[in-house]
C-alpha cells in the first residue's frame, strides 16, 4: 500500500488472524531471515537522515582541517622540511583521525540528535575536551614537550568553527522543516487523551520535525472518520508496527495509557525492529527539562526521578554574580546609547526621560521599575481609553497605541527602552534573565499556577522575550515563564541572552 502526502488517511485494512507476508513476526531461533531483517533494519532511516549525517560529518572535517591546518602555519610560520616540522605533521595527521573518531565516537552525529541544539551542541564540546586531554596525557607520560601554542590554537579555533557548522546546519535544517521537508512521520500509539496532547505538543515544536501520520488507539471499535487532534486514526495498538510500511514512518511515539501495558511496550519495539523506525516514549511529563530528570534502572525498570525545582542555593550565588558584572559590562558597552536616547528624549518631547512605575518582583515584593518614557507625559490618565479598544488582561498590550511618542516608538521597536533596567538588576530586584516584570493589577488575576512565577526575580529579558514578545498569547506567555522558574540553569541564561540579541535586531513582537 502507498500512499501519497494528499491522500487521505484512515484505518488501514489489516488481516489479525494471520501476520502479512512482510509485516514483522515473533523471531525464532530457526527464522534466520526475519533475524537479518532484524540486523539490516538498524540501518535503515529515511534519505534525508543519511545525507543530513553526510553533510555534517562533511562540515566536521573541513572544521577540524581548517584549526589543526591553521595552528601547523601559525605555530611553524608555514615553513615545512625541518624535523620538527615533520613530527608535528605526523601529529596534525594523528589528531585529525582522533578527532573525528572521537566525534563520531561521542554519537555527535545520530540522526536523532540533529538539530536538537543544546544537547548536540553539548556532545562536539565533550568530544572535543575529551581529545585534547588525551593528547595531553599521552604527552606527559611519553616524556614529549607537545607545543603549548600549537594546541592554544586548534583547540578554540576547532571548537569554535565546529559550533558554528553545527549551527549553521541545524538553521538549514530548521528552514527546511518550515517548508515541510525533512520531517519524521511519526504514529502516535496511545488513549485518546493523552495522543491528542501529544500530538499539539509536536504540532507547537514543529522545528523538532515530528510529522503525526497517524494515531493508534488501545481497543474499541474505530470510526472510519475518526480523528485524535486533528490526526486520523489508523488502527490498533497492536497495528502499530505494522502500519510503518504503509505510512512510511519512521517513528512510533507511545504515550501513556492503562491499555498500554509494558509488555504492549516491549512487544511493540520488537516488532519494530526489521522497519528500523525509532520508538519513542513519551512519558506524562509535561515542561519538565533534562537536568531535573535522572534514569535510574530498578529490577529493569528505567525508573525517571524528577528532582523538586531549586529556588535557592549556590546557583542562585551564581546567578546573582553574574547578575552584577554582565550588568556593569553592559552599562559600559551602551554607555553611549543610553545618553544619545535620554538627549532625544529631552529634545522631542516634555517630561522626564526615565518612566518610573511600581511592578511586582520576588515573592510578591513590589519595586519600581526604571525606563525610558516612550509614552506622552498624560499617558496614565489616559490608559481606560486604550484599554478599551481591544482585550484587557493579564500581559496585555495594544499593538497601536496613540500615547507612543515618534522616539518612544523608535526604543520601543528596539528595546533601547529596557535598557535602564540594567540598575534595577544592579540593585538587586531584577535578574538579567527571568519571568516579565508585571503591574499589581496583573498580579491579582493570578491563579496558582501563574502565581509560580514570583519565586524568581522577573528579568530583562526571559524566554517570553525570545519567543516572540508581544505576539505570545496568554496561555504561551505563561508556559514559557513557568517553564523557565522550574528548569533555569545558569548555561539556558547564557544561550536566552544570545537569543535576546537576534530577537532584539529581527524586531519580532515588539510594539
Amino acid at each position: 500500500m502507498t500512499l501519497e502526502k494528499d491522500q487521505e488517511i484512515g484505518p488501514v485494512d489489516i488481516d489479525r488472524t494471520a501476520p502479512a507476508d512482510d509485516a514483522p513476526r515473533a523471531v525464532s531461533p530457526f527464522d534466520t531471515g526475519q533475524l537479518v531483517r532484524i540486523a539490516l533494519g538498524a540501518y535503515r532511516r529515511p534519505g534525508w537522515k543519511t545525507r543530513l549525517v553526510r553533510r555534517v560529518a562533511l562540515v566536521d572535517t573541513v572544521a577540524v582541517l581548517v584549526a589543526i591546518a591553521t595552528a601547523y602555519l601559525v605555530r611553524f610560520d608555514g615553513i615545512g622540511g625541518t624535523t620538527l616540522d615533520l613530527q608535528y605533521l605526523a601529529i596534525s595527521l594523528g589528531l585529525l583521525a582522533a578527532w573525528l573518531t572521537a566525534l563520531r565516537m561521542a554519537f555527535s552525529r545520530e540522526g536523532r540528535l540533529l538539530g536538537t541544539g543544546a544537547p548536540e551542541y553539548a556532545r562536539v564540546v565533550n568530544a572535543t575536551v575529551a581529545v585534547f586531554g588525551l593528547v595531553a596525557i599521552v604527552a606527559y607520560l611519553v616524556k614529549y614537550d607537545l607545543a603549548r601554542g600549537y594546541v592554544a590554537i586548534a583547540l578554540p579555533v576547532g571548537l569554535v568553527l565546529l559550533l558554528l557548522g553545527r549551527y549553521a546546519s541545524r538553521r538549514r535544517l530548521v528552514r527546511l522543516r518550515e517548508q515541510g521537508r525533512c520531517r519524521s512521520k511519526t504514529v502516535v500509539v496511545g488513549g485518546r487523551e493523552g495522543a491528542a496532547h501529544l500530538v499539539e505538543e509536536l504540532r507547537r515544536a514543529s522545528h523538532t520535525g515530528y510529522e503525526v501520520v497517524g494515531v493508534c488507539v488501545p481497543g474499541g471499535p474505530i470510526q472510519p472518520s475518526e480523528r485524535v487532534a486533528g490526526v486520523p486514526v489508523v488502527g490498533d495498538v497492536g497495528d502499530a508496527a505494522r502500519l510503518v510500511e504503509p505510512l512510511r514512518a519512521d517513528t512510533v511515539m507511545v504515550t501513556g495509557s492503562d491499555l498500554v501495558t509494558p509488555r504492549t511496550v516491549k512487544r511493540l519495539a520488537w516488532d519494530l525492529e526489521p522497519w528500523g523506525a525509532d520508538l519513542v516514549l513519551a512519558p506524562a511529563l509535561t515542561d519538565v527539562a533534562g537536568p531535573r530528570i535522572r534514569t535510574r534502572p530498578v529490577a529493569g525498570l528505567p525508573l525517571l526521578h524528577v528532582e523538586a525545582p531549586g529556588y535557592s542555593g549556590p546557583q542562585h550565588v551564581l546567578k546573582r554574580t553574574f547578575d552584577v558584572v554582565g550588568a556593569l559590562v553592559l552599562i559600559a558597552l551602551f554607555s553611549v546609547p543610553l545618553v544619545a536616547t535620554a538627549i532625544a528624549i529631552t529634545a522631542t518631547s516634555r517630561g522626564p526621560v526615565l518612566f518610573r512605575q511600581e511592578r511586582v518582583g520576588l515573592q510578591g515584593e513590589p519595586f519600581t521599575v526604571l525606563k525610558f518614557r516612550s509614552m506622552v507625559v498624560d499617558a496614565e490618565s489616559r490608559l481606560e481609553d486604550v484599554l478599551g479598544k481591544g482585550n484587557v488582561g493579564v500581559f496585555y498590550k495594544p499593538k497601536v497605541d496613540p500615547r507612543v511618542t515618534s522616539v518612544g516608538r523608535f526604543i520601543r521597536r528596539y528595546s533601547i527602552d529596557e535598557l535602564p533596567q540594567l540598575f534595577n538588576v544592579l540593585g538587586g530586584s531584577m535578574s538579567l534573565v527571568g519571568p516579565r516584570p508585571q503591574v499589581a493589577l496583573e498580579v491579582d488575576q493570578y491563579d496558582d499556577e501563574i502565581g509560580r512565577r514570583l519565586l524568581v526575580k522577573p528579568g530583562l529579558t526571559g524566554l517570553w522575550q525570545v519567543s516572540g514578545r508581544n505576539d505570545l498569547t496568554l496561555d504561551e506567555s505563561v508556559r514559557l515563564d513557568l517553564y523557565y522558574v522550574e528548569n533555569w540553569t545558569m548555561a539556558g541564561d547564557l544561550l536566552i541572552l544570545l537569543r535576546t540579541l537576534r530577537a532584539v535586531v529581527g524586531r519580532d513582537g515588539a510594539y
